[in-house]
């Protein structure tokens, strides 16, 4: 018998953009601040690397995992006097959303280098899809104010306009299909979080991740720069480890890197690798 096997070998079709510590909000700030605030109105005290954990899920998914952890939940019951129940996700989540909104308006600045990198992608003719962990009542706040200051993707898709988000693909999948591109292994996820490079790799995609612009540092930009080298160094370290192991194909600082990350990934489909 027989068995056909094809590879793609061709270049990169469309990249796939997350948002917040992506391409807006330097530092993912935005979310983070407002998990320990629903948090700590609950009487619950979190820390920000609890915080952070999940980031990049849907929001009530990322509500559900940190009540999920024993640490929290040993906390939660120790103050309510009971186990967290579904009731109590859908509390905070309806906590969540306003604050959010609200943050939204502070934290949604684009990351320096967005624009100019779409531009280029646009001149290597790729398309440019996104996906978040924010629904869409957010992504339309965060859209129409990236918009304004120039970056505008061509598909932009909300978790709540699928069936569960990150770390399934079906938002990356989404994308795909309003780009009208395939294979995937013509396809780019670019993110900043471990379930950014889940949700590519379970798409079938090349996964790019961003070490220092997004949640694993956790810094303004104005924070980060402000740090001593040797600082900057020790976290860049600790950021790209994690988002390696978790598997993702190239590990750059932000979004302004991303180019030559690209040119890797077309130089290895080239020589027969895929995803």
């Amino acid at each position: 018998m027989f068995a056909y096997q094809r590879r793609y070998t061709g270049p990169v079709r469309a990249v796939v953009l997350d948002w917040a510590g992506t391409t807006v909000d330097f530092g993912c700030l935005a979310p983070a601040a407002v998990f320990q605030r629903i948090f700590e109105d609950a009487g619950v005290a979190v820390s920000v690397e609890e915080a952070r954990a999940f980031m990049g899920r849907h929001k009530r998914d990322h509500i559900e995992a940190m009540l999920g952890t024993s640490a929290i939940g040993q906390r939660w019951e120790a103050v309510h006097g009971r186990a967290p129940e579904a009731a109590d996700v859908d509390r905070l989540f309806d906590a969540f959303v306003p604050q959010q909104l609200a943050a939204l308006e502070i934290h949604r600045a684009l990351i320096p280098g967005a624009v100019e990198t779409a531009a280029e992608l646009r001149r290597r003719g790729i398309a440019l899809g996104s996906t978040s962990g924010y629904t869409r009542e957010m992504m339309d706040r965060v859209r129409d104010s990236a918009a304004a200051e120039g970056y505008v993707p061509d598909v932009v898709v909300a978790v709540d306009e699928v069936a569960r988000g990150r770390p399934a693909p079906f938002m990356a999948q989404r994308a795909m299909e309003a780009l009208d591109v395939w294979p995937a292994a013509a396809c780019v996820k670019v993110g900043d979080t471990v379930s950014d490079v889940e949700e590519g790799l379970n798409a079938g995609m090349w996964t790019v991740s961003l070490a220092i612009s997004g949640n694993e540092v956790g810094l303004s930009l104005a924070d980060w720069q402000g740090l001593p080298t040797e600082r900057q160094a020790a976290l860049r370290e600790v950021a790209a480890t994690r988002l390696a192991r978790a598997g993702a194909h190239q590990v750059v600082d932000t979004i302004a890197d991303l180019p030559a990350a690209l040119d890797a990934i077309e130089v290895a489909l080239a020589r027969g690798a895929q995803p």
